[in-house]
């Protein structure tokens, strides 16, 4: 019976455990709240379950009797132990070098997937999440047929994640855009709202909920211990923007919101220190938010913008995922780099032979490290 249970869950039958399994396990817990999340939200679920939840529910399992802990016993106690178990606990014990011990895959307050979740799915084979993201503007792009009119959908999507009835008789609404990017957008999902409202946090303009459930209601009550929105970290000093009509309005798809639409303040930071110090540049394909200077002479210069949490994570797509620059500057929000260990994180998750080819920075720093040389490798022996 057990042999069984392993094989369906598509572990070894005999053997020793191998040593990575706790961390293999928790990514694929990444995936599976990743994609159930865009079915039904983080919800109860009946059964039969889904079969990838069915597969980790029985991965876990058999993992937990391998270990000497009691597993879970349902998808609902599962969900919870996302919630609650960190990638640095016992059963799964994933190294610092992946993502750090503190990271959850299912956000405590607005039961989503945690943004370093989406990064952890959307890290190896597949490209999962921010895959998907890329995926959708390359075939907005074919559609676009020019790349003025592809950059103006582009801009609207990342600075509009969520757009209201109301917006459309405003004076500056582009019809032409809109009939290009509605159907990147859907009805608000239920899981999303809270006593039939919704709220918009007034940093990241993304999705927010009470923590507590309670139904929304207008006021100062503003701070994180409070609100939970999908960009996690922001700071608010203002209260959250109450839609009561959401029936009114529409989303803008996860992954977008994620991938696109979250470092784009960034990315306009970006864009207006180059600008204000006469830096030209050119979208670079295949990116999300990345450039290629122009004037740099023999030397190829890219710029890359990302917000994302997990540094490690973040050095192992840009050194992975993009072709490499002479020189790649990787520009994050300042708020990121300052954190304690990140900069330090993102370069020893680097192959050494191209971390002086990748610099991480932000943009208030950008042009200091476009003028600085080009750093030595490092000799390691």
């Amino acid at each position: 019976m057990r042999a069984q249970a392993r094989r369906r869950a598509g572990l070894p039958v005999t053997g020793e455990e191998p040593e990575d399994v706790g961390s293999e396990l928790f990514r694929e817990l990444a995936r599976m709240v990743t994609t159930l999340a865009e079915i039904q939200g983080l919800r109860s679920f009946t059964l039969p379950y889904p079969d990838l939840a069915q597969r980790a529910l029985d991965r876990t399992v058999m993992h937990c009797i391998d270990v000497g802990r009691t597993p879970p016993r349902s998808l609902p106690e599962l969900w919870e132990w996302c919630r609650t178990k960190p990638a640095g606990d016992p059963l799964f014990a994933v190294p610092a070098s992946l993502v750090t011990s503190d990271a959850t895959l299912v956000h405590p307050g607005g039961r989503m997937p945690t943004r370093s979740c989406l990064e952890l799915a959307s890290h190896g084979v597949g490209g999962g999440v921010a895959a998907h993201a890329r995926a959708l503007l390359d075939d907005l792009e074919a559609r676009c047929g020019t790349g003025e009119r592809y950059r103006r959908c582009r801009r609207f999507l990342a600075r509009h994640p969520v757009v209201h009835q109301q917006d459309r008789f405003g004076s500056g609404w582009n019809r032409d855009v809109w009939s290009r990017v509605k159907d990147l957008y859907g009805e608000f999902p239920e899981h999303l709202l809270a006593g039939g409202r919704f709220l918009r946090c007034p940093s990241c303009e993304l999705p927010a909920l009470p923590r507590d459930g309670t139904t929304p209601v207008s006021g100062p009550s503003s701070t994180n211990e409070v609100i939970w929105c999908e960009g996690e970290n922001c700071p608010r000093d203002a209260p959250p923007e109450l839609i009561r009509d959401p029936e009114q309005a529409l989303i803008l798809h996860r992954s977008l919101r994620m991938f696109l639409a979250l470092p784009h303040r960034t990315e306009e930071a970006v864009e207006d220190v180059l600008d204000r110090a006469g830096v030209g540049r050119e979208p670079l394909p295949q990116c999300l938010s990345a450039y290629r200077l122009t004037g740099t002479g023999t030397r190829i210069v890219d710029i890359q913008v990302h917000d994302r949490l997990q540094p490690a994570l973040l050095a192992a797509h840009v050194a992975h995922g993009t072709p490499l620059a002479d020189l790649t500057l990787v520009v994050v929000p300042g708020q990121l780099a300052g954190r304690d260990d990140y900069r330090e994180a993102f370069t020893e998750a680097l192959p050494p032979l191209i971390r002086g080819r990748l610099v991480l920075t932000t943009p208030v720093d950008l042009v200091p490290a476009l003028n600085c040389p080009q750093r030595e490798e490092k000799d390691d022996a």
